[in-house]
């Protein structure tokens, strides 16, 4: 199969023929249909996060089932599925108490020694959180995937593998906001949209967009957002106070960085909540007020939306189908395997929300 594999950060990837292994008992062979270009992704590039290579990128994905292994009962050959980079092995202490989005367990991966999922003719290549979608073909655990509805276009299905099941998930799973709440989102990408989609879903009385990119804010008002603040040209925490008389119970940081996380906890009222959904780099450390604490405020982190995404997704598939989930303009670009270099490229540049690569 054809794969985009990175062999060392600060390079484009590459596109190469992939060896795919036979599924074994629990796994499943997808046969990719669409697969979402995330900024998670760039961070692997850049080398703000790291990981072993040479590697195969991409988790926002969906597909189709060609094969599956002699144990697997939850799907069949041509079932429409979702992936999802929170692999749970259904039995630890996390999945066995509502977490399966901070399981760790290591049995879902293949063992030291046995064949690997993916090789070259020289060796194994990592998949990118045992997924590796920048690829025709996916070898993954059957805890990796979700089954879907048929009538659900699968380029608009693969969103919800990762931006909308973060974005969404951290408003209405991590924060669990009330009805009539403030809310503040800080970046309006793929992410920052779904929490904005899913703020107004979940019934938030005011929902600020906070961007330096007037076309990203005009697309966030389309979304639910009723205020919007540009950070270009402004102070966006003295914007957002000002707006709501003192600031918002719940924000939402969707970038990614140190200055923006600590911009999401300052523009807090008494007794919020700010939450991190974006990856700030391996490193960084945030600072905020001590003396916040006091007023009841808290900054706490969301993995993946603190999802179940076997029970989330299928609903977020009804939203979509019934006209609530607005994904078709969460897509900015359809695209080839060949050209995602030029949608990190573009990406870089802060004016699209997502590409998406949609194979044959």
């Amino acid at each position: 199969m054809k794969a985009a594999v990175l062999r060392q950060v600060n390079t484009p990837l590459t596109i190469e023929e992939v060896s795919v292994s036979k599924p074994k008992s629990h796994e499943v062979l997808i046969r990719t249909a669409a697969c979402g270009v995330c900024h998670s992704d760039l961070h692997y590039i850049e080398g703000k996060y790291s990981g072993p290579m040479p590697m195969i990128l991409g988790h926002e994905s969906a597909g189709v089932v060609e094969q599956v292994g002699s144990e697997v009962t939850y799907v069949k050959p041509g079932d429409h599925v979702i992936t999802c980079l929170s692999v749970f092995c259904g039995h630890c202490e996390y999945c066995t108490t509502g977490r399966p989005f901070s399981c760790e367990n290591p049995e879902v991966e293949r063992a030291e020694g046995e064949e690997a999922r993916l090789s070259d003719a020289n060796s194994a290549i990592t998949q990118w959180f045992s997924l590796g979608s920048f690829a025709e073909q996916m070898l993954v655990h059957e805890h990796a995937l979700v089954k879907i509805r048929k009538d659900m276009p699968l380029d608009r299905a693969a969103l919800i593998g990762c931006g909308v099941t973060t974005g969404f998930g951290a408003v209405i799973n991590t924060a669990d906001i009330e009805v009539g709440s403030t809310v503040a989102v800080i970046g309006c990408g793929g992410v920052g949209l779904s929490c904005i989609n899913g703020a107004a879903i979940a019934g938030a009385g005011r929902i600020i967009a906070v961007d330096i990119k007037g076309s990203k804010l005009n697309l966030a008002k389309h979304f639910g957002a009723t205020d919007v603040v540009n950070a270009a040209e402004c102070d966006p925490v003295e914007a957002v106070k000002e707006l709501t008389g003192g600031g918002v119970e719940y924000s939402f940081e969707a970038l990614g960085m140190k200055t923006t996380s600590e911009q999401a906890f300052r523009m807090l009222r008494t007794s919020g909540m700010a939450t991190i959904i974006g990856m700030v780099p391996e490193g960084e450390t945030l600072e905020i007020p001590a003396d916040d604490l006091l007023s009841d405020k808290v900054l706490r982190g969301s993995n993946m939306g603190s999802n179940a995404f076997r029970r989330d997704m299928p609903r977020y598939v009804d939203f979509y189908l019934n006209g609530k989930l607005k994904l078709d303009d969460m897509i900015s670009r359809r695209i080839k395997l060949g050209q995602i270099n030029e949608a990190f490229d573009e990406m870089k540049s802060g004016e699209i929300a997502r590409s998406v690569i949609v194979f044959d």
